[in-house]
């Protein structure tokens, strides 16, 4: 089966772990078939195909790959129902669909597609498929479109960029580089289409997530230490954000320097208390004049009579708090503005080694079609950290309307 210079690059990689990012039409169905075969030309191999849903496995692939396999007189029966075919060397290659991931467990694979992956449950790999590769020392392709930055695919091919990771390996493909679609094609789309979705379908680009809060933040705004000048030095102050919780308690750290907060560092601490915090804090950073801004709620009496702002007093810290927190509207509207304002101006800037953070920053999303932040999904502590430390420094300032009013004819 021949293959395009690109197709070809990703096949003729033999790690065991691939992710391909590819654009629309790149020819990933046509490179799936090929791959399965290829590993399914030794005997009593088990290979499995994977798509979103079980009507996508059967209309993208079913048809197309009984015809190549029944060209090559591979076949040696073809199960309808379960979308089944083995072959003449007792090799079988199965069709599943990751809607009903639970339904493949207990399989042991030798290889397995993923076709567009951003789309399948993360727990499909995590839980079940992962487990199904390890006795065979089974292989893996991950394939499909990305689905933005908070989405498990733009993880899985970080991971393959990460030379860490010896048996891992990933591609970005555009869909001229599939050579299958004329570029008068591609840029007739590109008239069509918005921006972000162009590139996001044909570019295969890792775009904002769809719904995220914090849509302003992109990784220029991520800076390196090594080019951090004048380095942090003993005597610099430390700006706090810090939420309150006990699953977890949630610090930012940065230094403001001119007009602009450089967090370098981000603390969370699993079932701990407010003392907890300060103690992991001053065990960093020694004596030095800290200001905390935290959540306002933090200023109310605990249970034992004391509260958490005072705390934070008791502990040295300077603590800078309104009497309630703003909407949190203003909140999210002041974080995104210091990371690029309208004007193009960046007031903040996270270190790249803070990665918790980043990844919380990406993936934070609003509930639905709302603009409720999902409390549900574990990125909120950190950014709601972020975004006291943020909104104190640079306030949403609403236009106020100065009316004039007359009592009797006076104003």
């Amino acid at each position: 089966m021949p293959l395009s210079t690109a197709q070809q690059s990703i096949c003729d990689d033999e790690s065991r772990f691939r992710v391909a990012v590819c654009g629309r039409r790149f020819g990933k169905t046509y490179m799936s078939v090929r791959e399965m075969a290829r590993f399914a030309r030794f005997n009593d191999r088990k290979v499995c195909y994977i798509a979103p849903s079980y009507r996508q496995a059967k209309q993208t692939i079913w048809t197309d790959l009984k015809s190549r396999l029944s060209k090559q007189r591979w076949i040696k029966k073809v199960n309808e129902s379960e979308l089944t075919i083995t072959l003449i060397n007792d090799s079988q290659i199965m069709l599943r669909s990751a809607d009903n991931y639970d339904s493949m467990r207990g399989l042991g694979l030798d290889f397995v597609v993923f076709d567009e992956f951003a789309d399948i449950a993360h727990e499909t790999w995590t839980e079940v498929i992962r487990p199904a590769l390890s006795d065979r020392q089974g292989h893996a392709l991950f394939i499909g479109t990305p689905k933005g930055m908070g989405n498990w695919a733009k993880d899985l091919w970080d991971q393959g960029q990460n030379p860490d990771f010896d048996d891992w390996s990933s591609y970005q493909y555009t869909t001229l580089d599939g050579g299958n679609v004329e570029e008068s094609e591609i840029t007739a789309a590109q008239h069509d289409l918005d921006e972000r979705t162009f590139r996001q379908e044909y570019m295969a680009t890792f775009e904002t997530y769809a719904g995220a809060v914090y849509y302003a933040f992109d990784r220029s705004q991520l800076y390196d230490n090594r080019h951090f000048d004048p380095p942090l030095d003993d005597r610099e102050m430390l700006h706090i954000g810090m939420d309150f919780n006990t699953n977890p308690m949630a610090a930012v750290i940065s230094v403001k320097r001119g007009d602009r907060l450089y967090v370098i560092d981000a603390v969370e601490i699993y079932g701990s208390n407010t003392q907890e915090m300060c103690d992991e804090i001053k065990s960093r950073y020694g004596k030095r004049r800290i200001f905390v801004y935290p959540d306002a709620s933090g200023g109310n009496n605990n249970t034992k009579g004391s509260s958490d702002h005072n705390i934070l007093r008791q502990n040295g810290f300077d603590v800078r708090s309104p009497n309630r927190n703003p909407p949190v509207k203003d909140r999210l509207a002041a974080v995104n503005s210091a990371f690029k304002s309208s004007n193009g101006q960046v007031r903040l800037m996270l270190n790249n080694t803070c990665k918790r953070l980043i990844e919380c920053v990406e993936k934070q999303t609003y509930k639905g079609d709302t603009r409720v932040p999902d409390k549900n999904s574990g990125f909120d502590h950190l950014v709601d950290a972020l975004g006291y430390l943020v909104v104190y420094h640079f306030p949403i300032r609403r236009p106020v309307r100065e009316d004039s009013t007359t009592v009797f004819g006076h104003f």
